[in-house]
């Protein structure tokens, strides 16, 4: 099936021969009616398209798979002079009868449901950073000094209600405000949402171990994840990320490493590089590792080669289902009670539970001293690895 928004190009082969061609439109009754006019023993293949997982939902219970295609490496693999939608359905089936088809993972409905719920946050942010943007343009616009504190906390929607601006200018910032409060009431329901489910998942709370990785953070990777099975290696989930570099290498010439690919999860690999930076802020390992590396590289290649330390980390924590090592407990009990606050667990007054270690000075600082000297210990090495001399080239 080569799958367009509101239709289908169908090829039908049969002992390597095409035996019938024609189109199915892409609602639901006409789904379904060719779903019953298929047979249990058949196969069918489509390209990962916006609507893939409709289809695939609909066609399922009829025929015996249901193959999803990789449209990147379809085209490289098939790259053609004349392209049809009837030649593009032709080169799907003969690929998949000759077993070169590159497919991709078709996801369970929990993890679909997660994915929208990401994408759905993404997309508010970005909607609540436009606004936030357009309220600094007025005040910019009309002369209004920077606000030296957080513009958009209480004293400054104080500061705003204050500031020397025409009616139209403030009727045009109250707008601006309202709209403001209007998201941010949407992304903290769906933040609710997110944090009911990351309550539980247990591989979500073991990713909240790992200093940096909060509970957005890690659903986005849960969700971008799914099954960690389908990873072999823990590189393999960095170029899934788009965190691995590019390599191009011909005949006796060394490999040239470009920069990294970005063809992945571009949420998921946002969520990790802010994990990274703010790893980066705290005593532990990762944050000597970013300190190496941005001694050698520069800050932000840094963050990006830490996040793909933290995607490593994250395939060793869910393959091997082990500890993380370095993890604070008093931290990490901290940010389970902030979770389960947002899931909208009530303020219960009695009994300190486990996140109030974390606000005793005393057990606050152990922590961070055992982490600090994992940092030392990191630092250390590295130096004797600098210390050796390097080995000699052979020839």
């Amino acid at each position: 099936m080569d799958v367009h928004r509101s239709f289908a190009q169908v090829a039908v082969l049969d002992q390597g021969k095409v035996m019938e061609e024609f189109r199915v439109e892409l609602d639901y009754d006409a789904v379904l009616g060719f779903g019953q006019t298929l047979q249990k023993d058949d196969e069918v293949i489509l390209e990962a398209t916006g609507n893939t997982s409709a289809i695939v939902r609909l066609l399922t219970p009829f025929v015996a798979k249901v193959v999803i295609a990789n449209p990147l490496q379809v085209k490289a693999i098939a790259h053609a002079r004349v392209k049809t939608d009837k030649v593009d359905a032709r080169i799907l089936a003969q690929l998949h009868a000759a077993g070169f088809l590159p497919e991709v993972w078709a996801a369970d409905d929990d993890t679909l449901n997660l994915r929208r719920l990401v994408s759905e946050r993404a997309a508010l942010v970005r909607s609540v950073r436009r606004v936030k943007s357009r309220v600094q343009a007025v005040l910019h616009a009309n002369l209004v000094p920077k606000y030296s504190g957080h513009l958009f906390g209480n004293g400054g929607r104080d500061w705003l209600s204050k500031a020397p601006l025409p009616k139209a200018e403030r009727d045009l910032l109250g707008r601006h405000l309202d709209e403001l409060d209007w998201l941010k009431g949407k992304l903290e329901k769906l933040d609710g949402a997110m944090a009911r489910i990351a309550l539980n998942d247990t591989r979500t709370r073991k990713l909240m171990t790992i200093a940096g990785v909060n509970s957005v953070v890690a659903t986005a990777v849960i969700a971008a994840i799914g099954d960690i099975s389908r990873f072999p290696t823990p590189d393999r989930l960095a170029s899934y990320f788009g965190l691995t570099p590019r390599v191009r290498q011909s005949g006796d010439r060394g490999a040239i490493h470009g920069r990294i690919s970005k063809q992945g999860n571009a949420i998921a690999r946002t969520m990790l590089i802010e994990a990274a930076w703010s790893a980066a802020s705290v005593p532990g390992p990762l944050r000597a590792f970013f300190l190496r590396i941005k001694d050698r590289k520069g800050l932000n290649v840094a963050a990006v080669a830490t996040a793909r330390k933290i995607a490593n980390l994250i395939w060793q924590l869910l393959t091997k289902e082990a500890p993380y090592r370095w993890a604070r407990p008093a931290f990490v009990a901290m940010k389970m009670r902030k979770l389960e606050l947002r899931a909208g667990a009530p303020k219960a007054h009695g009994p300190a539970g486990p996140a109030r270690d974390y606000w005793i000075k005393e057990i606050r600082h152990r922590e961070m001293e055992l982490v600090a000297q994992a940092e030392a210990a990191y630092a250390a090495m590295v130096e004797a690895w600098r210390d050796r001399p390097p080995k000699p080239q052979k020839g």
